[in-house]
């Protein structure tokens, strides 16, 4: 079966990224999702109009993420089990789809915006000068009418190079702004996954339980040359489930 594409534009991402995303999608519900195996990486390359080293690096993400396996003398074998497991965990996943693909529409309000210096923390994490300013994002995440997620997003304020910040859509993902405005893709987050109850006002937001915990996720964000661009604490609330995938090599 013929597959034939013209790669959308993801603003800074490698060339080996948007392959790997596509064919994620061809995996999960596309042209590939009822094969055991994927062709051979001279047709991916030729079908895809894209070098043999491109696709070598995107089967590579592919493979290190469980979604392939590649046999030496059978080929690159789908792992079907893992390729139709949601919601993971291990890899750098954006919540409004998630929220998509649990049947709800995404929507973002209670939008507070403020640039504030940064403290020492937050100046070592980013890699800044102390004081240096911020931008300081936090929203309410909604799924359908009912709220899921609080996010609060630090971004150093230097990326944005004078533009006026308030003009852009905060409702967006933190990823889509940094990619549109700022020209900078996030390909790796480092996270902490606490269980919290939250403050008081966080818990009011998302019209949690006496007693029903959250948990937070605590990432900082790193483009290209291992550059921190973004800090995020984001707290989740149990409308999600989450997977994992341990693999023992």
């Amino acid at each position: 079966m013929s597959m034939e594409y013209d790669l959308p534009h993801l603003g800074g991402k490698l060339m080996s990224t948007q392959v790997s995303s596509l064919l994620i999608k061809e995996l999960k519900e596309g042209v590939f999702s009822h094969s055991e195996r994927l062709p051979s990486e001279v047709e991916l390359s030729e079908r895809l109009g894209v070098s043999r080293t491109v696709i070598r690096d995107a089967l590579s993400d592919l493979e290190r993420e469980g979604f392939i396996e590649r046999v030496r003398g059978i080929g690159t074998v789908i792992n079907r089990g893992i390729v139709n497991l949601n919601n993971r965990l291990d890899l750098k996943f954006e919540y409004n789809d998630l929220i998509r693909d649990a049947g709800y529409r995404p929507a973002a309000d209670s939008i507070v915006l403020r640039v504030e210096p940064a403290d020492h923390e937050l100046a070592e994490k980013l890699q800044l000068d102390l004081a240096d300013s911020v931008i300081v994002c936090e929203k309410r995440v909604l799924a359908g009418n009912s709220p899921v997620i609080y996010s609060i997003d630090y971004l150093p304020l230097s990326l944005f190079d004078g533009m006026a910040y308030t003009d852009i859509d905060w409702s967006a993902p933190v990823f889509d702004i940094l990619d549109r405005y700022c020209g900078l893709a996030v390909v790796t987050t480092i996270s902490k996954v606490y269980a919290t109850n939250a403050n008081p006002a966080i818990r009011q937001k998302l019209d949690l339980n006496e007693g029903e915990a959250l948990m937070m996720l605590d990432e900082v964000g790193y483009c290209k040359l291992s550059r921190p661009v973004m800090r995020s604490f984001e707290f989740y609330t149990n409308f999600f489930e989450f997977n994992v995938l341990r693999k023992k090599f």
